[in-house]
């Protein structure tokens, strides 16, 4: 195909160059003076660029919740004419930082953040705003005042919270005894599940008689099951009388869960875990964490993409959104669709 180019446009030149010189005078000479030549039509533009973009930097792709909410994003995203660009954050506000910057030089439309620290992102939300680039939040929210954000879409996690403490009154009120906490406190998301959590625990101690619950720690799982493994660890050799773990979200559950099976106590500290994430499910099916209050991270993706659509339709979109968690057990993950044809 290279080489036809230049013949056509060797016998484009032929061809014009053979035109009389008379000719090309009398057609200029018809024109009428007072007529403004006729603009050519500016090109089409691609399909690329008639796509408007959205950036999502997301906490974490290796937490299958946020892979959820990452890929119901780009469905809905595609269904609403949008082209989603989705990046990890790794837990590391610096490299979110950085995609932002990336995201406001590409000219997104909208930025999406998990925010991988709730205040020091700040910054970065600043530069988008300055730019003209409209943010929003989902699953943790934005705790700072240098930038601002349109709308938060989220689990109701105070709510959350507060139910993992019903749970955890349910399982050891009539005993009473030490519980640790695995938080992950830079998120913004976790703090409300410690604080609806506690608030719980300390309403239960409140009541006359009342076999007393103590938090006897509370470590820094950062979400991931390798440093929830190190937490349980390290809460398991300070308390060895530790009556039960409620950890923040699945994957410091199971690697909670880990820790006390390598100190031989899995069969007396019960884990209450927080998500319901496929793998959370199935370990609540098999017995290795007690229950979780669910989280619904399809609906928060779709219903981020609904908020954004509103938004530059011009319709009033609310500054925050919040999604009811349901506490989840082993007879609901029996009979629970998404693992009926599960074989593991």
């Amino acid at each position: 195909m290279k080489n036809l180019i230049p013949t056509l446009l060797e016998r484009r030149s032929v061809k014009y160059s053979t035109i009389p010189l008379l000719f090309l005078i009398v057609l200029s000479g018809c024109q009428s003076s007072d007529q403004e030549p006729t603009p050519a039509p500016a090109p089409a533009p691609t399909a690329a660029e008639s796509t408007p973009k959205i950036g999502f930097s997301a906490l974490t792709l290796t937490n299958p919740f946020f892979k959820i909410i990452a890929d119901k994003m780009v469905e809905s995203g595609r269904e609403a004419g949008y082209e989603v660009i989705v990046v990890s954050g790794d837990q590391d506000v610096n490299r979110q930082t950085a995609q932002i910057e990336d995201f406001i030089v590409q000219g997104v439309a909208a930025i999406v953040l998990n925010p991988c620290d709730s205040r020091a992102v700040g910054t970065a939300i600043q530069k988008a705003n300055a730019a003209g680039i409209p943010v929003f939040t989902n699953d943790i929210k934005f705790d700072g005042d240098e930038g601002s954000v349109v709308c938060h879409i989220a689990t109701d996690n105070y709510q959350g919270g507060r139910l993992a403490g019903e749970a955890m009154v349910r399982l050891i009120g009539e005993s009473g005894g030490k519980v640790a906490v695995i938080d992950y406190p830079d998120v913004e998301s976790c703090q409300l599940r410690v604080k609806g959590f506690r608030e719980v625990i300390d309403e239960h101690n409140e009541q006359p008689g009342a076999a007393q619950i103590s938090v006897a720690t509370v470590l820094n799982g950062r979400g991931a099951r390798d440093a929830g493994h190190a937490a349980a660890r390290d809460a398991i050799q300070a308390h060895p009388d530790l009556a039960a773990i409620f950890a923040i979200n699945d994957p410091s559950a199971l690697g909670a869960r880990v820790a006390l099976e390598d100190a031989g106590k899995e069969d007396q500290v019960p884990i209450i875990g927080f998500d319901g994430a496929l793998e959370g499910k199935r370990a609540i099916r098999d017995g290795l964490i007690v229950c979780d209050p669910i989280q619904f991270p399809d609906r928060m993706g779709s219903m981020t993409i609904d908020m954004i659509t509103r938004y530059f339709d011009g319709d009033d979109v609310p500054e925050e959104i919040l999604i009811e968690s349901a506490l989840y057990y082993k007879e609901d993950a029996e009979r629970d669709p998404e693992l009926a044809s599960d074989s593991q």
